[in-house]
């Protein structure tokens, strides 16, 4: 399917999505809660993006 049209299925599901109020449930908010709390202790133990796209990229190049 052309990149155009991929992009215009996205878009009507987004839209269908985006009308609801799509709302956290306690358990996915208790782990943002978590991870917030985790990287306020120690915010300089973070990877940055390019550290994380390099490393995706190498582990799936050649694979689709």
């Amino acid at each position: 399917m052309p990149s155009a049209e991929r992009r215009e299925v996205i878009e009507k599901i987004w839209d269908e999505f985006a009308d609801r109020d799509l709302e956290l449930t306690p358990k996915q908010a208790a782990e943002l809660d978590r991870r917030l709390a985790e990287h306020r202790a120690d915010p300089n133990d973070v990877v940055s993006w390019n550290r994380v796209k390099a490393a995706t990229e190498a582990r799936y190049r050649g694979k689709g």
